[in-house]
């Protein structure tokens, strides 16, 4: 696919995780009781970051896991497995789901899913790098890196200098 534009650098990228930590810590009255869960691959490699930015700003790093939301999806021709995350706990936590695009909003069903197999949460927040709309679900994030309105036939790749040797965000098509 071809690329159609940059839409963030790799300091827009910090300057959103920046944000979207403080937002968090805003919400929450702090991080006690907040779990950052991130949904591989890019997801978790966020909230790894976000985590770190959450440590500067309030000198406590909350913990993370990384969850694979695949065996949780509906779409896929294969069984769900609808089982506790092993290590995940969540009981009276406060939830916080990072993923990088949210798009149909079927892969954070899956990831709410797999969360609630885990324990009793006592909220589950969204945060998303980029926002491209189509919605399949009623799914709404609770903090949003950029909202891009995209086309069905374009894609936002984000670029991750831990997987991808960049910090990047780009709409292709």
């Amino acid at each position: 696919m071809e690329r159609k534009g940059q839409l963030m650098d790799a300091a827009a990228m910090r300057r959103s995780l920046t944000r979207m930590a403080h937002e968090v810590v805003e919400r929450n009255k702090g991080l006690d009781g907040v779990v950052l869960v991130g949904i591989l691959t890019r997801g978790a490699l966020l909230a790894e970051r976000m985590a770190d930015k959450l440590a500067e700003i309030e000198g406590v790093r909350p913990p993370v896991h990384a969850l694979d939301a695949r065996p949780y999806r509906d779409d896929l021709e294969r069984p769900r497995q609808l089982q506790p995350v092993e290590g995940l706990d969540v009981h009276d936590k406060t939830v916080v789901l990072v993923d990088d695009v949210l798009y149909t909003g079927r892969t954070v069903r899956a990831a709410m899913e797999a969360v609630m197999a885990s324990g009793r949460a006592r909220r589950i927040e969204l945060a998303v790098l980029v926002d491209r709309g189509h919605r399949e679900l009623p799914i709404r994030p609770d903090f949003v890196g950029k909202n891009v309105p995209t086309a069905r036939d374009e894609e936002i790749q984000v670029r991750m200098r831990e997987v991808d040797g960049e910090d990047a965000v780009f709409i292709v098509g």
